[in-house]
This record gives C-alpha cells, sequence and structure tokens, in this order.
C-alpha cells in the first residue's frame, strides 16, 4: 500500500458506497456512475472547494464489485441472518458491504483490519444505530475466513470453511440482489 495516500482511498471508498447506493436503486449502469463521479464530482488540485479522490481505487473497487458481485453477495449471504437476507437490508448498507468485501477478497495489498476500520467508519457516518456493529460483525467473520493468516489463524480456524464460500449459491432473489451492471 505504499505510495497510497489514505485520505484519498477514504474519499474513494465513500464515493464508491454512494455510487454502488444509485446503482442499486436507481438502475443506472455501472459506467455512467463512475463516468459522473468522475468527471463532476471529483475535483483536481486546481478545482479549489471540489472533493479529490484516489480515482482508480474508486474505478477499481466499482468494476471489482460489478466484476464479482455473485462471490460477494455470497461471502455477505453466509454471515447474515436468515431474517434478515441481503435484499432486506438498506441500501446503503448493502452497498457498503458489497465495497468492503470486495476489497477484502480481492485487494490483498491493503491489510484486513485496515479495510474492517475503514468501513466502520464510514458505517458510523451513514448509520447511528446498530449496523455498524452489525458491519462489524460481518466484515470480521469475512476476513477471518479469506485471509485468517492476517488474524493468526490456521485454515482449521477460519469462521466458515472455503469451499462453502466457494461453492455457496449465487443470491439471485428480489430487486435488490439483481446484478449492478445493467448494460
Amino acid at each position: 500500500m505504499s505510495g497510497a495516500n489514505p485520505k484519498l482511498r477514504r474519499v474513494s471508498r465513500v464515493s464508491a458506497v454512494q455510487a454502488l447506493y444509485q446503482m442499486d436503486v436507481s438502475g443506472t449502469p455501472h459506467k455512467t456512475v463512475v463516468n459522473e463521479f468522475l468527471n463532476h464530482r471529483f475535483g483536481h488540485a486546481d478545482e479549489p472547494g471540489m472533493v479529490r479522490a484516489d480515482e482508480p481505487y474508486f474505478e477499481d473497487i466499482m468494476s471489482g464489485v460489478v466484476s464479482n458481485q455473485s462471490d460477494i453477495d455470497a461471502a455477505i449471504t453466509l454471515q447474515l441472518s436468515e431474517k434478515w437476507p441481503l435484499r432486506r437490508l438498506d441500501a446503503t448498507l448493502r452497498a457498503l458491504l458489497r465495497s468492503a468485501t470486495y476489497e477484502i477478497q480481492k485487494r490483498p495489498d491493503v491489510p484486513a483490519i485496515v479495510i474492517i476500520n475503514e468501513y466502520m467508519e464510514i458505517a458510523t457516518d451513514f448509520f447511528s444505530g446498530k449496523e455498524p456493529g452489525m458491519v462489524n460483525g460481518v466484515l470480521d467473520k469475512i476476513c477471518k475466513t479469506v485471509r485468517a493468516a492476517e488474524f493468526g489463524l490456521s485454515s482449521a480456524d477460519k469462521a466458515m470453511p472455503e469451499a462453502i464460500v466457494k461453492d455457496a449459491p449465487s443470491v439471485a432473489v428480489a430487486a435488490a440482489d439483481a446484478p449492478l451492471e445493467n448494460e
């Protein structure tokens, strides 16, 4: 992660949650939303007052979530109560969990504890109830499954066997669980 600016990455993560939310609730295609953020919401050094972000990192999260959504949703679903399936979660919470899970699964260059801490802070920015605690629990379990070694766990200590995650059925229920990519 050397050379990464934590403040710009934080903006990228928050923006990814917002963009995924926008795609989920409006059905706007992935590329359209990404271009909107890149061209109209992010600023550059010569644009005072505009938000700056690590744009390549934002684009990676966005394309990664869209490309890996079925695996991401399956990993999240395995950690949720049957009473609260993914489709029942608030759209912002779904976007946050999808973004964080993508990073856990596909960004080994970022320590798991950093991902959990960042998304916990984002969760507390959006929610004041029990949601941040739920985010912490879900992400902790996913991290301990995907990145057991980072937590000093052996493969036998994992929260759930990789075979379960790998072989888990894709989540395909209700409009909220429909693929984010509409193109």
